[in-house]
């Protein structure tokens, strides 16, 4: 697996997020900053769906870098209870599918599935009941 960026994610399976811990005060964030008063800190795979869009136009290139043919997503703002909120992508749920409140984990999908090597992004699927 080829993530988006380094750092972001651990190299284990499955894979976590890579937070930063202020070493100062405990608050934790997404992702780490290089600075040392942060330390990395694996954040936990499952989270609720705190707020949710859905994407409906291809984003600026550059940063963008995903396919040329777009398809709208959902981007969800993801609780990592005592954590973090995270925004990522929404996968394996149909837009009328998604409520607030739901369970998810964390997942990794192609940015483009077309592309012959593709870099892989975090994404969070429904959990447990909501799967």
């Amino acid at each position: 697996m080829r993530a988006i960026a380094e750092g972001l994610v651990t190299e284990d399976s499955p894979p976590h997020l890579i937070g930063g811990r202020e070493r100062a005060t405990g608050r934790v964030v997404f992702p780490c900053p290089g600075a040392d008063t942060f330390e990395p800190v694996a954040l936990s795979r499952t989270g609720t769906l705190w707020s949710y869009t859905i994407q409906r136009y291809r984003p600026k290139s550059p940063p963008y870098a995903g396919p040329e043919a777009f398809r709208p997503w959902p981007v969800g703002y993801v609780e990592l209870a005592g954590e973090v909120i995270v925004e990522a992508r929404l996968t394996d749920v149909a837009f009328e599918d998604i409520r607030i409140g739901m369970p998810l984990e964390l997942t990794m999908i192609p940015l483009d599935p077309e592309a012959a090597d593709p870099v892989m992004i975090p994404a969070f699927r429904p959990a447990g009941a909501a799967a």
